[in-house]
């Protein structure tokens, strides 16, 4: 269930944002921690993507992000094992302030703790920013593959370009574009 109650449909991805308030001093500590669990997730079927954003301040939270390829990987991950495990290493210096959950597309755009605290960027300047991430990729694609994909069947051709133009997508260059237009993004 998202943070709003509403149930993913089976193939949504999933952005999980948690907010941690550690207490001071155990910083350290709960880097250390932050990192075993986020790699025990990467490794988990399904994950497409961790990260970890440190406090702004020192009176703000740590967030925690991982994002799943749809809800069944998810909730795999937060029955697994592997997840307990990690729990049950916690030192009981740090807890968890805020749970957000963002569905779709909008788990692109989550790399901000405006987007954790359920403030994504509005969809019409989320398609922009993919936009603008997106035409350099496939200008590119067409200059450089569709030569080589011209004895091809025209309905074949999109098969080999479109995983890799989304791989490069979400690993590449909507990061770069989500950074580069951070503040416009999240603002009004």
């Amino acid at each position: 269930m998202t943070a709003d109650g509403q149930h993913g449909r089976q193939g949504d991805e999933i952005t999980l944002f948690v907010a941690r308030r550690v207490e001071p001093g155990y910083e350290a500590a709960f880097e250390v921690w932050a990192k075993g669990i986020l790699a025990a997730a990467a490794a988990h079927q399904g994950n497409l993507g961790t990260g970890l954003l440190r406090p702004a301040g020192p009176e703000d939270p740590w967030h925690l992000l991982l994002h799943f390829r749809d809800t069944a990987a998810f909730r795999s991950w937060q029955d697994s094992p592997a997840r307990a495990a990690c729990f049950a290493e916690a030192d009981g210096h740090h807890h968890e302030v805020h749970r957000h959950e963002i569905l779709g597309m909008e788990g692109w755009f989550a790399t901000t703790p405006a987007a954790a605290q359920g403030r994504p960027p509005v969809r019409w300047k989320m398609a922009v920013a993919s936009t603008v991430a997106i035409a350099p990729l496939t200008v590119t694609a067409s200059l450089l593959l569709n030569p080589h994909l011209a004895g091809l069947p025209v309905a074949v051709r999109p098969l080999v370009t479109a995983p890799l133009i989304s791989a490069l997508m979400t690993y590449a260059a909507l990061p770069v574009v989500t950074r580069l237009l951070r503040r416009w993004l999240f603002t009004g």
